[in-house]
């Protein structure tokens, strides 16, 4: 299995995971020469090129997506018209009308398009999601989700003030997949419309809180970006309140971020008595070693990419959710333009018979 890679930040991180777990990595792109010449010494053997369009010859199975955040579908569409498949990062599109040309591309190819989205599969995100499918939550009514750095104001102006770079260019509402994707996940939902607000308005990009309703009637509140409080975890926190119990990851610092807390009334526990309990994820290994925590989600999703390049397995996120999960963000950012009023998310479930 031939692979390419577009975009050698994130990429070049990818890279050497997709060698680990069996995938040829056979070319690469970049335009900044430091990033190629980098890629040059940690993988040997690579073709490499300033120009993404070069991979579009070299006759590859798959192509993975890592260049600029809101740069993504034009890249992924080119790939899918040629045949081959495609690992995309987010954000999956930036605006509806590119939304649907990447889904008539996707389901039009012979090839398939999987959404890069790691934090559906974190070991806290696996956790929560085998609780919710046992139905000890019961019906979902509100599900919370953060995505927050910890960082000081000279760190985030750095990072987000620079408008020549995707981070300074995009909405505050825009990266919003990582908690938009697993909030879909652990669901099975779709988003239907999108109030946004700044959590600070003295500082207005630095976070924002998205306030989505879901098609089955569940409420979702999701924050992102530049609060203080987490920087000993992976910055991914997520609460699931239903109508039995409630399921949430561990709030704390080092490795107990991962777990879960599941908390059961007397009411509803069939011995009549309260339980509350913290669960451990399992292990995840690889070629007979432990992954360490933080790179389970990928080791997890470039396996399930190789799956469905060579065993035709499904996407594990196909291109609607892809879609659906990116466009919250673009309606939050009208919703925050219009005053915080309520904007409605393009629809985009699939059909019966879709993917």
């Amino acid at each position: 299995m031939r692979v390419g890679v577009i975009g050698l930040r994130m990429g070049l991180h990818l890279a050497t995971w997709s060698r680990r777990v069996g995938l040829d990595v056979v070319a690469a792109c970049d335009r900044d020469p430091e990033q190629r010449a980098e890629a040059r010494r940690r993988l040997p053997g690579v073709a490499l090129t300033d120009r993404w369009q070069d991979l579009l010859d070299r006759r590859l199975d798959a192509v993975i997506l890592a260049n600029d955040f809101d740069a993504h579908a034009p890249l992924a569409v080119a790939f899918l018209d040629q045949g081959v498949h495609v690992l995309s990062e987010s954000a999956a599109c930036v605006n509806e009308e590119e939304g649907r040309r990447l889904v008539d591309a996707a389901e039009r190819s012979t090839a398939t398009y999987s959404f890069a989205e790691n934090y559906v599969l974190h070991p806290h995100v696996r956790l929560l999601h085998q609780v919710v499918e046992a139905g000890e939550v019961g019906r979902i009514s509100l599900i919370e989700a953060d995505y927050l750095h910890g960082m000081s104001p000279t760190a985030v102006a750095e990072l987000i003030g620079d408008p020549g770079h995707w981070r300074g260019r995009i909405a505050p509402t825009a990266y919003c997949t990582h908690t938009l994707s697993p909030v879909l996940a652990l669901t099975g939902e779709w988003p239907v419309e999108v109030t946004a607000f700044a959590a600070d308005e003295r500082d207005p990009r630095a976070a924002v809180v998205l306030v989505v309703r879901l098609s089955g009637g569940a409420l979702a509140v999701t924050r992102h970006g530049f609060l203080q409080g987490e920087p000993d975890s992976h910055w991914s926190w997520i609460s699931v309140r239903g109508t039995r119990a409630l399921a949430e990851s561990v709030r704390g610092p080092g490795p107990r971020a991962w777990s879960v807390r599941v908390r059961t009334e007397a009411w509803a526990a069939p011995d009549g008595r309260l339980r509350d309990e913290e669960r451990v994820p399992p292990a995840l290994s690889l070629d007979g070693a432990t992954v360490e925590r933080a790179a389970e989600g990928t080791v997890l999703l470039l396996q399930g990419f190789r799956a469905t390049v060579e065993q035709g397995a499904p996407p594990l996120i196909p291109v609607r959710p892809a879609v659906a999960a990116s466009l919250v963000g673009v309606a939050g950012a009208q919703s925050l333009r219009t005053g915080s009023q309520p904007v409605p998310v393009p629809n985009f479930a699939a059909p019966p018979s879709g993917p």
